[in-house]
């Protein structure tokens, strides 16, 4: 035992003079000192422009890893790029100063932090004023025509034209600086946002010379006079084409639209709305429904609602059903098919005691020759109407899984079609229980 202790003695002592001759070429961890010489950095510049570097980097014998260069607005990190220093030399790089609302001028940080592989760090920082740009002149694109709105005061800008009542663009500020870019203001969230390009949706109540104005600073538009009205209540934007409303109303109490004016050419869901020139007037159960104007088809119709949310299927039978399937579509089949997305799933309209109807024509709204859609609890995958559903119809079936449908989806009779041009009132009565239904097709 005394031999092998004398023996790991020398090992250790071999050892340690070893690593004390390898020292004189090894940097511990922890070593080298890094240092940033900065050659080019603009000591100003542009919200919106490309602020532009260059660096000299080195250390004492000690590979470098990585430069990062940040700028930070009050403490915050706004605009970063990490470059890779592989050898000591210059590098050269450009942060995007970005163009944000309400932030008035001042003064940032450029910030470089160099690092080394032994993980020592060495930071350098200059402050640079930032201005925001005062634009001549900026841009309002629509798609069929570019606009130059007029600097009217500073950050205020506007256009006078002769316009319809809905006018959709983006809005696109100049190059400002040397190194400026194109900035871009879009819609997004009810609200103009910087950096996107969706429409902003511009309306007056009616066509003819308005405005458009745009701050650049605050954000704040105009006009947004939403023109389209339901009874009073002013619709809300979903889309370009799309605008909804909710309203609490009556059976047959009269529809009055505003704001639509061509509505006495659009096309109606006459389950929900009956028109006779431009009056309208409601033709489902009274209750709360959503009505949407889809300006792209000329096309208006509703769906039903529990408080704030859309209908289901109640478990006495009330509430509201709902298609979702092939072969039928609204305003037509040819571009509005249903098929297997909920999110295109049409509302049948409640009639009252528990009963829903939708209306459609052959050709048009339904396929003459081909159906296979079924009913569902509501506006999505879930709860669905199947075996609990029967017919005495000669030319629809209810699918049983043996007769060519699924169970619920219904089908057309062998060697039967439906009439193109004809309408067809399909009623799903659901007074003797949910899982009692009982569809009846009738020719109008």
């Amino acid at each position: 035992m005394k031999k092998l202790i004398n023996y790991t003695a020398l090992l250790c002592l071999f050892t340690l003079l070893y690593s004390c001759k390898e020292d004189e070429f090894i940097v511990a961890i922890g070593g080298g000192s890094p240092t940033i010489e900065v050659k080019t950095a603009p000591t100003a510049s542009f919200m919106g422009d490309s602020l532009q570097f260059t660096v000299n980097v080195k250390d004492q014998g000690v590979a470098l890893s990585t430069l990062k260069a940040q700028l930070l607005f009050s403490g915050e990190v706004v605009a970063e790029k990490i470059i890779r220093t592989k050898d000591y030399a210059e590098y050269s790089g450009k942060l995007f100063v970005p163009f944000l609302k309400n932030i008035p001028n001042g003064t940032a940080a450029l910030k470089f932090t160099l690092e080394n592989v032994e993980l020592v760090k060495k930071e350098l920082e200059q402050e640079v004023a930032i201005t925001r740009p005062d634009f001549p002149f900026i841009n309002l694109v629509t798609a069929t025509k570019t606009y130059k709105m007029n600097r009217v005061a500073l950050n205020k800008y506007e256009l006078t034209e002769n316009f319809p009542f809905k006018v959709s663009g983006y809005l696109q500020a100049p190059k400002f600086g040397a190194n400026g870019n194109d900035i871009n203001f879009g819609w997004e969230s009810e609200a103009v946002t910087q950096g996107i390009t969706q429409n902003i949706p511009f309306s007056n109540s009616v066509s003819g010379v308005y405005t458009i104005s745009f701050n650049t600073l605050t954000y704040e538009a105009a006009p947004f006079i939403i023109g389209y009205a339901f009874n009073g209540e002013g619709m809300k934007q979903i889309n370009d084409n799309l605008y909804s409303v909710d309203l609490q109303i009556e059976k047959d109490k009269e529809i009055v639209i505003d704001g639509i004016e061509d509505v006495a050419t659009w096309t109606v869901d006459g389950d929900f709305v009956q028109k006779d020139g431009a009056k309208f007037s409601f033709n489902a159960l009274t209750g709360k429904y959503r009505f949407y104007a889809n300006f792209e088809k000329k096309y208006i119709y509703a769906e039903a609602m529990s408080g704030n949310n859309l209908a289901t299927l109640n478990a006495d039978g009330t509430g509201a059903i709902w298609i979702i399937g092939e072969g039928i579509g609204k305003p037509d089949v040819a571009s509005s098919q249903v098929g297997w997305s909920p999110e295109n799933a049409i509302c049948v309209a409640p009639i009252g005691g528990k009963k829903y109807r939708v209306t459609v024509v052959a050709g048009k709204s339904i396929k003459a020759d081909n159906i296979n859609f079924k009913f569902f609890h509501q506006k999505n995958w879930g709860g669905e109407i199947k075996d609990d559903l029967t017919t005495t119809s000669d030319i629809v079936l209810v699918g049983n899984g043996k007769n060519g449908r699924d169970p619920g989806n219904l089908g057309l009779v062998a060697g039967k079609t439906l009439e193109q041009g004809a309408t067809y009132e399909f009623i799903v009565d659901l007074s003797a229980g949910n899982t009692k239904g009982v569809l009846t097709v009738t020719k109008k």
